[in-house]
Formats: structure tokens, C-alpha cells, sequence
């Protein structure tokens, strides 16, 4: 300042020389406006108009004479000025566009909610009615999840790095929450269990998680690969487990923000991971890291042990994008890329069931995600051709087909109260509920 007051200072005979001065205190000036600027986030409001009361006295120093020229080029500055302050100034949207409550869906709906599920899910029954379409992602949709404690909730990501909470049922506003913090495509997402957190992860090698009711991201955790999935610890909401494309597998706390184990061995990129419903065991799947080898493609953890269980249960040679446990039996599933659903037992030696499989959908080389209903007696998967293919998880026979898609539907979810509603995406952005 004290360089602009000495400037203003000088005292010239000459318009011409006074508004060559002039021009260069002006370009100072705003030079030193842009970096007050740049540091507003920062400082106070009171320094502020402590900057606007100085830059008044500047302008304005009693006795001195200002030519027209002059008074031009102050008001073209103060305008230009001003515009160019405006467009400086970074803006972030908030990511609560509406609201999560479920004060305002249909009477039918919550009244189905506040049953928690009670009656009979008639297992034969093939949802029929397309209830909601939900269109905001402007790529492939990876990943959703019903919220566990609020029904009404449903959560996407996609490969557009963004995550969306859609208050499904809701009379006027669906698009509840719009979180952005990701800085590259998302791969996978989980409600925390009390449903009050989301947790995604992705291609900018890290974890997010985000309070969902204020949309603040409580925390990041970041790796040194690209993380492909993760699943909450269902006997602790603290930890949760993430796998990735160099092959490693981390056991994260959120309260310290480390990781607390690692499951060791030579793997390729981790393709899926689901704990038993005892948390004792968990399952990953991986891409085969040799042309002609099986081995280690699906293996069973010990979660405390940290050692293989065994490592010889899948021995054809097909990727297996994704890995379920049934919610009660003692099975697990994975989807196999030879176009077919496998089934395992959970308890050793986690024999493959030879004589049963899920058969006539596609995987085609698709991310196909796979789902039991909340009975565990029906088993959903996407499929390559836009369908929801609908199985009976005893006889494994098909007993409905739901045409969804033109493109791939990627990943399917049964909700965890309401029978006989599932919701889908898509490989060209979209997601559905059906009823």
C-alpha cells in the first residue's frame, strides 16, 4: 500500500506522464487485488474491508487533480476489475440437492418399510412393473446398494466419478445427494452398516468416505493401486476391507485411517472380495496372473489367521467378476466369465457343486454382478444382453427374465426389505426399479 500511496503522491504537470504512472500503479493494483483474492478463503472479513477502505483512500487523495483521461481509465479498471474478481472466485455445488427423509414417498412403499419385510416373498414371483427410472450418470454405471436402515435410499457410482443417493420413492425430488470428490472413474461403493455413511473407491487409487446426510467427505484412504472393490467388516462398522489391481488386500481401520492387515500372496488384480455371514472368512477373486494357471483365482481367507484357507477351489479357467455368500446356507457363489453362476460350499474343503450352476445369462467379459434376495431363495444376475435373469437358488432352474437394457446390465440388487423389488444398472448410464 505504501507503494501505491507514494505513487499516487507524485505530482506532474503533464496529463501524459501522469497517466503513464497511473497505468503502471493500476497494473500493481491489480496484481496485488488477484492475490487477495486468491487468499479470501483465509482471511478475514474484517481485513477485507480494511483492503476496501485503503484502496478508497488511495483513489481518492485530497487536492490532488485527476484528468478526464484518468477518470476514463479508473471507471473502465473498476469495472473490468470487478468482472474479472467474480469469475475468479470458485464456486462448489452442494452435494445435498434434496432430501433423504422419507417423509414424502408413497403411502404403499413406506407402509412396506415400517413391515420390515414380514410375509410371504413368493419365491416364484418375477418383479413385473418397471416402478422408477433413474437418469443422471453420464457414463457406465458400476456399482449401486440399497441403504440398509432406509429403505427409500438407493445409492449409484459410475465411471463418470460420481456417486448418487436416490430417494427412490419420493413424490419430488429423487436426486437427494450428488457427491463429486473423486477425481476419476468409481469401480465400487457400500453403505457403512448404520447407513449413515457411503464408502466408494476407484480409479484415483483411493477410499472415500462421506457422511451422506451433510455430504462432507469424513475421510480418504489412499493406496498405491487402483482400488476395484470394498466391503465393510459386517461384525464391525470400523473396519472395512478393499482389493485392487496389484493384487493386495487391506484390512482398513477408520478410526486410525491405516491399514491394520494384509493379506499376503502373489495375485493379480483383485476382481471381488465377500465376507461369510460370521465374518470369520472372507473370499477374494482374482484375475489369473498366468495364461494357463487357475490357481489362486478364488481363495478363502482366514480374517484373523490372515493365511489361505485354500487356494484350489476354482480350477477352470475363467475370471470370476463377482462373489457372493448366501445370507443363511453355508455356500458362496461367483459369477464366471464362461458365462454361468458356480456354487461352493463355505465350509472346508469349499467343494464346487458339479452337478448345479446358474446358467443362460451372459457375462461376455462384463464387470456381471450377481445377488440372493433377502431370503435367501432367489438369485439375480445381470447379463451382456441388458437382462435381469431371475433364478430359483435350490433347483437353480430360471424362472424370470426382465428385459432392462440395449447395453450390458452391470450389477443388480435386491432390496433388503421390500420382496420381490430389485434394482439394476447399466453399462450406458442408467438405473432401475422394478417391482
Amino acid at each position: 500500500m505504501d507503494l501505491l500511496q507514494n505513487a499516487y503522491s507524485n505530482n506532474s504537470n503533464s496529463d501524459e506522464d501522469e497517466l503513464e504512472n497511473f497505468k503502471q500503479v493500476q497494473r500493481k493494483r491489480v496484481i496485488f487485488r488477484s492475490e487477495n483474492i486468491s487468499k479470501k478463503m483465509i482471511k478475514s472479513s474484517s481485513s477485507s474491508s480494511l483492503k476496501t477502505d485503503n484502496k478508497q483512500e488511495v483513489l481518492f487523495v485530497p487536492g490532488r487533480y485527476i484528468s478526464k483521461r484518468e477518470r476514463a481509465l479508473i471507471a473502465s479498471e473498476s469495472t473490468v476489475s470487478d468482472s474479472s474478481q467474480s469469475s475468479m472466485v470458485i464456486t462448489t455445488s452442494s452435494p445435498v440437492v434434496g432430501s433423504i427423509l422419507d417423509s414424502d414417498i408413497r403411502a404403499d412403499i413406506a407402509s412396506s418399510l415400517r413391515s420390515h419385510g414380514k410375509g410371504n416373498p413368493q419365491i416364484g414371483r418375477t418383479p413385473a412393473k418397471l416402478s422408477t427410472v433413474l437418469n443422471s450418470h453420464s457414463k457406465a454405471v458400476s456399482a449401486i446398494q440399497w441403504s440398509p436402515t432406509h429403505g427409500h435410499l438407493l445409492a449409484s457410482a459410475g465411471m463418470d466419478s460420481v456417486v448418487y443417493v436416490w430417494n427412490v420413492w419420493s413424490r419430488g425430488q429423487r436426486k437427494a445427494r450428488v457427491f463429486n470428490y473423486h477425481s476419476a472413474a468409481i469401480k465400487y461403493l457400500r453403505w457403512s452398516l448404520d447407513g449413515l455413511s457411503l464408502l466408494s473407491c476407484g480409479y484415483d487409487c483411493s477410499s472415500r468416505l462421506v457422511d451422506v446426510e451433510t455430504g462432507i467427505q469424513r475421510q480418504t484412504f489412499k493406496e498405491d493401486q487402483i482400488v476395484g472393490v470394498l466391503k465393510f467388516h459386517p461384525g464391525n462398522s470400523n473396519l472395512f476391507l478393499s482389493g485392487g489391481s496389484k493384487g493386495h488386500l487391506r484390512l482398513w481401520d477408520v478410526r486410525v485411517g491405516t491399514v491394520v492387515q494384509e493379506y499376503m500372496r502373489k495375485l493379480g488384480p483383485i476382481l471381488d472380495i465377500d465376507f461369510s455371514v460370521d465374518a470369520k472368512q472372507f473370499v477374494s477373486s482374482s484375475d489369473i496372473s498366468k495364461s494357463n494357471a487357475s490357481e489362486n483365482s478364488i481363495i478363502v481367507w482366514d480374517v484373523l489367521r490372515q493365511i489361505p484357507l485354500s487356494n484350489q477351489v476354482y480350477v477352470e479357467a475363467y475370471t470370476c467378476p463377482c462373489i457372493k455368500y448366501h445370507p443363511f446356507d453355508p455356500f458362496f457363489v461367483a459369477q464366471s466369465n464362461g458365462n454361468y453362476i458356480a456354487i461352493f460350499s463355505s465350509s472346508p474343503p469349499f467343494k464346487l457343486d458339479k452337478y448345479k450352476r446358474y446358467e443362460n445369462h451372459g457375462v461376455s467379459g462384463f464387470p456381471i454382478k450377481c445377488d440372493f434376495s433377502l431370503d435367501g431363495g432367489k438369485l439375480a444376475s445381470g447379463s451382456s444382453d441388458g437382462c435381469i435373469y431371475l433364478y430359483n437358488f435350490r433347483s437353480s432352474e430360471l424362472f424370470g427374465k426382465i428385459k432392462a437394457y440395449e447395453q450390458a446390465c452391470v450389477d443388480v440388487a435386491f432390496h433388503p426389505r421390500i420382496p420381490n423389488v430389485i434394482a439394476s444398472c447399466s453399462w450406458s448410464g442408467e438405473v432401475t426399479v422394478f417391482e
